[in-house]
């Protein structure tokens, strides 16, 4: 049993007074045999305490289907914590924004066409309270009073960011009570008087969010929440990157500058991130600040953090520690045993199977009057391929994806056409049709949902119809495509490729150790090894390699299989050891 709370600008664990030197790692961008490593590393750089969020999605990946085992393992990870004596803050909110899918929210929300996200909604509060009746038993023997390391819980994320509903914010804070959650619960916003103004709610402490001049952040806070303790929540030491920007990096010495400058004020602070990881699978978000912007993030979520992507301490980790140990004595840097990695070569692809040849073994057809969203065809991530035939002869005219979400590659009698895409929209696809019709088939790519800002509800696939000039085009033919499955694939020799296909090789491996995967000459897609979902690679960068951690191979075979929805100049990938994250 121990208490955690604050009194004027302190805060007290066991009535002792305490700064809490905080860093997020998220155990689902980590693989659980590389928790412990990654804890060790914070303990040794002089933080006593670990962050991390909660996503949703990842927990109730179907209406009352629950999931906490592997990377979900929670409870797990928050007892490790525990055993190496560090203090633990959760972050459980339903949205926790984090560059992650949707900002935590489960995408089978958006198939209520009615539904209100981050408000008094009463559905969308009876999804949230069914979800904290599995949720939040499962952390209340955690909490430090009942002998757990938890000291502290959030209740929304930077709520103020979206929206300024108490009733809402009232009401996350009595369902967390009401489950016997009796430790200090705070609220994260920017030090921005909206922001505050909107996010904070009455007998919960006040924190905020940023990256720079801490003293003028601070002084916001304290305008608005004059007696209590300084902390930033989040202290933006890196920055995550998207698909055709350039790789983010930030001096070391500008972040120690910052962090010696927030120790200076007696200022608590959580990193964000100390160790960022990867958005393995479908998993990463997506900015969409205006209605016609839309920016899906990378695969890595390295952060240039202070620790790397594989978990490697960086310049900033030296950097950050020395400026601790002005404030705190620290004894010697004891890191855990270098994580080995291997550049295993080049491995060539042995094996092709088209898209469409195997369609009907990776999923039913469904026959609908018009084109479905994903989230209305009971699917959350990956691919949905939609098939129609327009009658003919026709003269030339447009065709329109009315609303695409996200992406979509066109295909007239099995021939590439076009790639539309919801940003582009000067990209049009003009033609005829001849007498005897052409088939029309669209694969539409959901490249991850919007994660932060107003435009949230952002449903995947076709989500408002398919136009062939003004007429709306009906009778299609669909197939989800979740990618969760891939063993009914039947693989051939290779041939020219022509429309999106699966290719397979294989790498065996003397001693299993962490790698990266270069995919020069690949176009576009996902790449799985043994089954497990790497993410995303784009040539048009800025990531070049997708980290490949360890565990997930075993010593002897393991089995690769790349959907590649152009094509590659050469038909084989090579294992490095050594990260390409871009310049």
């Amino acid at each position: 049993m121990a208490t955690f709370n604050y009194s004027g600008s302190t805060f007290y664990y066991n009535d002792q007074p305490i700064r809490l030197l905080s860093g997020a790692i998220h155990y689902f961008r980590t693989v659980p045999e590389y928790w412990e490593d990654r804890l060790l590393k914070l303990k040794a750089c002089g933080f006593n305490a670990v962050e991390t969020y909660v996503p949703w999605n990842l927990h109730e990946p179907k209406k009352g289907q629950f999931y906490f085992e592997g990377m979900a393992d929670l409870v797990r990870f928050i007892e490790l914590a525990g055993e190496l004596e560090l203090h633990v803050i959760v972050r459980p909110s339903p949205y926790i924004c984090a560059e992650w899918e949707f900002g935590g929210l489960p995408s089978w929300l958006l198939a209520d066409s009615d539904m209100r996200l981050r408000c008094y909604y009463k559905p969308f509060l009876d999804h949230v309270d069914a979800y904290y009746d599995v949720l939040l038993p499962k952390l209340k023997p955690l909490l430090c009073t009942n002998g757990g390391p938890i000291i502290a819980m959030q209740i929304e994320n930077e709520y103020g960011s979206y929206g300024n509903d108490k009733r809402y914010l009232t009401h996350q804070k009595e369902s967390m009570i009401a489950r016997g959650v009796d430790v200090l619960l705070f609220t994260s916003d920017g030090p921005e008087d909206a922001m505050l103004q909107g996010g904070m709610i009455d007998g919960v402490l006040a924190t905020v969010n940023f990256g720079s001049r801490a003293v003028e952040a601070f002084d916001k806070l304290k305008q608005y929440q004059p007696d209590a303790p300084l902390m930033c929540m989040e202290y933006w030491n890196g920055w995550f990157d998207h698909w055709g920007e350039e790789h983010h990096t930030r001096p070391a010495e500008d972040v120690a500058y910052v962090l010696d400058e927030m120790l200076s004020l007696h200022a608590s602070v959580n990193f964000y991130m100390f160790h960022g990881g990867t958005n393995f699978g479908f998993y990463n978000g997506a900015n969409g600040h205006t209605k016609e912007s839309y920016e899906p993030t990378v695969t890595s979520y390295d952060y240039d953090a202070l620790l790397n992507e594989s978990g490697e301490p960086t310049a900033k980790y030296y950097a950050v520690r020395d400026v601790i140990s002005k404030y705190v004595e620290l004894g010697p840097c004891e890191l855990p045993a270098p994580i080995a990695k291997k550049a295993y070569g080049r491995v060539a692809m042995t094996g092709q199977a088209s898209l469409t040849a195997n369609l009907d073994r990776m999923s039913t057809p469904i026959h609908t009057a018009f084109p479905e969203t994903m989230e209305k065809l009971g699917q959350d991530y990956g691919f949905v391929h939609y098939r129609t035939f327009i009658s003919g002869p026709r003269p030339k005219e447009e065709l329109f994806l009315q609303d695409l979400h996200d992406r979509a590659q066109v295909f007239l009698n099995g021939q590439p056409a076009a790639i539309l895409d919801r940003v582009h929209a000067d990209v049009k696809l003009e033609f005829e049709v001849p007498a005897d019709g052409v088939e029309l088939t669209i694969l539409v790519e959901n490249a991850g949902r919007v994660n932060y800002g107003p435009y949230m509800k952002d449903r995947k696939g076709i989500t408002e119809g398919v136009r062939y000039g003004r007429q709306f085009l009906s009778d299609w033919t669909t197939h989800t495509l979740p990618l969760k499955d891939l063993s009914s694939l039947v693989f051939g020799g290779l041939f020219e490729q022509e429309e999106p296909s699966f290719y397979r090789g294989n790498v065996t491996v003397d001693e299993p150790c962490d790698t990266f995967l270069s995919l020069e000459g690949w176009t576009k897609g996902v790449v799985f090894i043994n089954g497990f979902n790497l993410g995303r690679y784009w040539n048009m960068g800025p990531q070049k390699t997708l980290y490949v951690p360890g565990p997930i191979l075993r010593q002897g075979d393991n089995e690769i299989v790349i959907f590649e929805l152009h094509g590659a100049a050469d038909k084989a990938v090579t294992f490095l050891d050594q990260p390409d994250l871009g310049s």
